[in-house]
């Protein structure tokens, strides 16, 4: 089984549900007492956060790409970067570390289309919805056209999850306020729904899909599960394959 480097603590919250999720899945596929060899660089997201609102996200690569080229060094096969937003910045990763990345986007848009949707809503951080990274691989690899909230929308999402998701805060009133973007972008033509972030997996979980009316794609969950299959996969020699950038 290959190693997966994991770049995490974007925020550390999440970054625990990939490690049980890819676990998950190792020990529902291999049975018994299997796991997935791992090795975690977590990151202090305040540093990140910084830099994300400074607009200083040259840094914030190169952080990342030092960081892959650590795990490169410690023995991974592979890099699954543990957040949607950071994937902006994510391009420098392969040739930092000489490893494949396994994209965030790719495995959810596979998901989808295998569903038969074509206009996922797209919840994230601020810059995940607005900025192209994102919207752009979307649909130039995989045909699909987004639908983002409106104004009110985005800062509201954004908002909720560096005030509270990221510091493991869940509210109720919070909940509703998301419930409510996604009618809207059920109104404005959305036919499924990407929770492009993370955290946002923490909030709307469990119901989502008969409580919104639309399918639902949790970008953690099925990231998660798309590394640790490509793990238990791939041979020693198919490790020099590349994978998603």
């Amino acid at each position: 089984m290959k190693t997966l480097g994991l770049l995490g603590g974007m925020s550390w919250e999440s970054t625990v549900t990939y490690y049980q999720e890819i676990n998950r899945r190792v020990r529902a596929v291999r049975g018994g007492l299997h796991s997935a060899p791992c090795i975690v660089y977590s990151f202090d997201f305040a540093a990140i956060e910084a830099l994300q609102r400074s607009g200083d996200w040259d840094e914030a690569g190169h952080l990342l790409d030092a960081a892959a080229a650590a795990l490169q060094r410690a023995g991974a096969d592979a890099v699954v970067l543990c957040t949607n937003t950071m994937h902006s910045v994510a391009q420098g990763i392969e040739a930092a570390s000489r490893l494949p990345l396994l994209h965030i986007a790719d495995p959810t848009a596979e998901r989808i289309v295998g569903a038969g949707c074509r206009r996922p809503g797209l919840l994230g951080t601020r810059f995940t919805m607005e900025k192209a990274f994102y919207a752009a691989r979307l649909r130039d690899k995989h045909g699909l056209e987004t639908v983002v909230p409106d104004e009110a929308g985005r800062t509201a999402v954004h908002d909720i999850i560096y005030a509270e998701l990221c510091n493991g805060i869940v509210r109720e009133a919070s909940r509703e306020v998301y419930y409510r973007v996604i009618a809207d972008l059920k109104a404005a033509g959305a036919d499924c729904l990407i929770l492009g972030c993370t955290e946002i997996g923490l909030l709307v979980g469990e119901g989502a899909e008969e409580r919104c009316g639309l399918p639902v794609f949790d970008t953690t969950k099925i990231h998660a599960i798309a590394t640790a299959d490509w793990a238990m996969e791939h041979t020693a020699a198919e490790g020099e394959r590349k994978v998603g950038m």
